[in-house]
């Protein structure tokens, strides 16, 4: 699965939430990405990654081998709908802080590559099962962060009311001054607050990084 620069702008945004000890639920994991930035800014954060792809399970697997965090990320194979299994379900685990850069795109075409298909689509895990999953997990004072297109923005905050979910933190997310918005960076929790809205822009009109990207990343990018 390929690194998004919208990817890692999500995992700064989310990783920048100074959290106490906490455990962490990354959600489709892919290559492990989100996980290994949430680790690095946390060091105290223990986290789960869920990756139904078995060959990306892998490749996280490896990536965060290969990391300093390790110790505190543990990779699950596993369907998140039916997630999590054993003793972890029966003391009906719930997490602090749960992220997801989910399968969304699901008005577009599919691909004839049915890996891809599951990371991109809804053919695995829909954003209706996605908002029920999060609301068995999420502890009561916990957060929810979640990256989507945004056509799907409006969707998915009255999807998330359902559930008692309540929009707290909006980024909307452009490619340069010139582009429509693409990408929505929503977080919620079970608490109704003051919604903190703000946009960002990935690069100038000159195809510079702006500094409000570049500070986001900064820790993460060898070159801005």
């Amino acid at each position: 699965m390929k690194v998004t620069t919208d990817a890692c702008l999500f995992g700064a945004l989310v990783a920048e939430v100074k959290l106490k000890k906490t455990t962490c639920l990354d959600i489709g994991t892919g290559t492990g990405l989100l996980s290994l930035m949430l680790a690095q800014k946390n060091k105290t954060s223990k986290i789960d990654a869920l990756e139904i792809d078995t060959a990306a399970a892998t490749q996280a697997r490896e990536n965060i081998l290969a990391s300093p965090w390790a110790d505190r990320i543990t990779v699950f194979n596993e369907d998140a709908l039916k997630f999590p299994v054993g003793p972890q379900a029966a003391a009906g685990k719930q997490y602090d802080c749960i992220i997801s850069n989910p399968p969304f795109f699901e008005d577009d075409l599919q691909s004839p590559d049915k890996a891809k298909n599951k990371a991109k689509h809804n053919s695995s895990l829909t954003l209706a099962q996605l908002l029920r999953i999060v609301d068995r997990q999420l502890a009561a004072e916990g957060f929810f962060a979640v990256l989507l297109p945004y056509h799907r923005v409006g969707y998915f905050v009255e999807e998330a009311l359902k559930q008692g979910l309540f929009l707290t933190r909006q980024i909307l997310v452009k490619q340069t001054l010139k582009h429509k918005f693409f990408r929505g960076i929503l977080c919620f929790k079970r608490i109704e607050k003051k919604l903190n809205s703000k946009e960002l822009i990935i690069k100038d009109l000159e195809h510079n990084y702006t500094p409000e990207f570049s500070e986001a990343l900064k820790d993460y990018y060898l070159f801005l």
